[in-house]
């Protein structure tokens, strides 16, 4: 008699199995119970019984309890019986059996028992046992004459546990167990006939049907290849694939499984490696008329000792690693992806296709969304990208390829460098050259696609509204420079200055709609310090300060003698206080400014004719010959202004940016 402790060996057991292991073992113990030389007439009957209780969420059929697997093998003979109450038993150890299957079974049903009509000494006899939950294996143990005469053992197993099968109907559960006992299935010995029903014989289904020739829903595929090697230490470690296809997939999707002793242990989806293997196939080799569902999917089962050595314990999982293995030395994404290879080449044109559209959906996106991607997208590898790629995914694929364009110049570079001399490198040299030119290319062509879409929203927002209204100067700052910003805040590409002058791109120090000197001091729309640009005299350096003020497109109340608004006044305040030293950065350090100390002040508006009067009339402006702009010198503060239309602006913008636009196409 046993005495271990049942119930820590079943809650050790790890995950990996579900709530399928249970059935499958008991279906597969009913496969070697049937004599090789009787399996083609022998039978396995599969009964799935369902919960007493009503369901108060879901109506029909009620949910599955359990099962009573039945065979006509030899029963539970003492020996038999003897593995039965052993733990790890090696009673069929040659089969692959672990003498352990049967703990699963506790770990999603209440019960197990078992009723066995046996021959043993030329009479036959009936056993009976429950498994126990606790110390013993075998319990309230039976065995009596029987008038039977004919072997065969029923194991039931009832009372759900935690895990409930979501699985109701018996064509969906049937389908799954085709699936994880297919290696039997379409063995080359003679599989017994299997079915799956009610418990009072309805709704019948064959498992040997779905692989029967002609009408069967399950087909393999003729695979060149499908003998796998793997070379471990210089020993090979070989495998075999087989691949099938299943009409009628319902949700189900393309998969790789991995068997051992001929059931499925593991399996992941096909486009896990191949992406084109996402969405069903359609079989267009027989008619309509036939009445069969066309659509497919694949799976590939993969064979070999290797695996048949390495199952774990419950089957649920090997004892070699998933990534890598350097131990036993082949991992599981190694095989699995060797196999994805043979399916997709056992699927051939219809691979080829999707790939094909797949190709053409990126070189349009790269074509009409992102021009500067062109020379990375000619050499990138798409094969890992969905089937059905969105932009992002497209956007983020290139931009990676591209990064590792860039790490591998750079590491060139790095290697060349450090040969030190580079005069026989020539090709070397000219190809990391070549390599870095193109990908400074590929930035500028962005940057200008950029520069255009900033443009058109810049041209957009100085349109009237749905309401007839303007957008106030603060929407159109926004575009130009964020407001309340600095240039602590700010990077060079975080604002669109060269809207207004391309000098503006790089700047030592700029405040965009904030005081300069704390909370109660002016703020001009933008100030820039620029970086020196020349030396006078004795070399002290002459640091320009340009000062910008924004008004709302059509604005002209502050042409209005009682207004306080005056643009061309504030930017004359504004730099009367540089002058006086009355500011610092927000670093607390002087802005340096001396009696020669250039300053440059712009005002963009609207040139309404109000304006151009006040402009030349009170404020003695002078037009520029476009007739887009005033200008004044005011040389006792070293000041030149400018009074700049919004037209004027987005126009030099455009032309000054046109020839990179239109060689882009764009």
């Amino acid at each position: 008699m046993s005495n271990i402790d049942i119930r820590r060996a079943v809650d050790t057991i790890r995950s990996g199995t579900t709530v399928y292991t249970p059935v499958i073992e008991l279906i597969v113990n009913a496969i070697q119970a049937i004599p090789e030389d009787a399996a083609v007439s022998g039978n396995i009957r599969v009964v799935v019984l369902r919960s007493q209780e009503s369901d108060l969420f879901e109506s029909g059929t009620p949910e599955v309890d359990g099962f009573a697997v039945s065979d006509d093998g030899v029963g539970f003979t003492q020996v038999n019986r003897d593995a039965f109450d052993t733990l790890y038993t090696a009673n069929k150890l040659a089969l692959g059996g672990k003498g352990f299957g049967r703990f699963t079974c506790l770990k999603y049903y209440d019960r197990l028992t078992v009723d066995s009509v046996f021959s043993e000494g030329g009479q036959f006899r009936r056993r009976t046992f429950d498994m126990g939950t606790k110390n013993s294996i075998i319990e309230r143990e039976e065995v009596e004459a029987t008038d039977q005469r004919a072997t065969g053992t029923t194991v039931t197993i009832s009372g759900a546990r935690h895990v409930k099968m979501t699985d109701r109907s018996i064509d969906i559960i049937a389908r799954v167990l085709v699936e994880k006992l297919l290696p039997y299935l379409v063995d080359e010995k003679v599989c017994p006939t299997i079915t799956v029903e009610e418990a009072g014989g309805e709704n019948r289904v064959v498992l040997n049907d779905y692989v029967s020739a002609g009408q069967g829903q399950i087909v393999e595929l003729d695979v060149a290849g499908a003998d796998l090697s793997f070379d471990s230490s210089g020993a090979p470690i070989d495998f075999r694939v087989r691949v099938f296809k299943f009409y009628s997939p319902r949700t189900q999707k393309s998969k790789i499984s991995l068997v051992a002793h001929r059931r499925e242990v593991t399996n992941v989806p096909i486009h896990t490696y191949v992406p084109e293997f996402a969405d069903e196939f359609f079989d267009t080799s027989f008619p309509e008329s036939d009445g069969r569902d066309r659509n497919y999917i694949v799976k590939a089962y993969v064979y070999g000792a290797y695996l048949d050595d390495n199952v774990s314990l419950e089957r649920g999982a090997f004892s070699f690693g998933k990534e890598s293995d350097m131990l036993l030395g082949v991992s599981q994404t190694q095989i699995e992806q060797a196999a994805a290879e043979v399916a997709r080449v056992a699927m051939g044109a219809d691979i080829t296709t999707r790939r094909e559209r797949k190709l053409k959906r990126i070189e349009d996106y790269v074509a009409e969304k992102a021009p500067w991607h062109a020379s990375v997208a000619k050499d990138a590898d798409f094969t890992s990208l969905p089937m059905h790629p969105s932009p992002l995914d497209i956007e983020l694929h290139l931009q990676r390829s591209k990064h590792d364009l860039e790490i591998k110049a750079r590491t060139e570079v790095a290697s060349i460098l450090a040969k030190g001399d580079i005069s026989g490198l020539g090709d070397q040299v000219a190809k990391v050259v070549s390599s870095i030119s193109q990908t400074s290319k590929n930035d500028l062509i962005h940057y200008v696609s950029m520069r255009k879409c900033v443009l058109d929203l810049f041209e957009k927002s100085l349109e009237v509204d749905a309401d007839g209204h303007y957008r106030s100067e603060g929407e159109v700052h926004d575009i130009i420079i964020p407001r309340r910003k600095d240039s602590l805040q700010l990077d060079y590409k975080d604002h669109n200055l060269w809207i207004l002058d391309e000098r503006l791109n790089f700047t030592e120090y700029l405040t965009s709609d904030l005081p300069i000197d704390g909370p109660q001091s002016d703020r001009a729309d933008v100030s820039i310090f620029n970086r020196k640009v020349a030396f006078r005299g004795e070399n002290d350096p002459s640091n320009p300060i340009i000062i910008f003020e924004f008004k709302r497109p059509l604005r002209q109340d502050f042409a209005n003698p009682s207004s306080d608004e005056d643009p061309v006044d504030q930017i004359v305040r504004y730099v009367n206080k540089f002058r006086a030293g009355k500011f610092t950065t927000p670093k607390g350090r002087d802005i340096k400014v001396s009696d020669t100390t250039p300053f440059y002040g712009y005002v963009v508006l609207d040139l309404t004719k109000k304006v151009e009067d006040w402009l030349r009339d009170e404020k003695e402006f002078v037009p520029m010959p476009d007739g887009l702009g005033w200008f004044q010198w005011r040389g006792n503060i070293r000041l030149y202004i400018e009074v700049l239309s919004w037209d004027k602006i987005r126009k030099d913008a455009e032309m000054r940016n046109r020839v990179f636009f239109d060689k882009l196409g764009i």
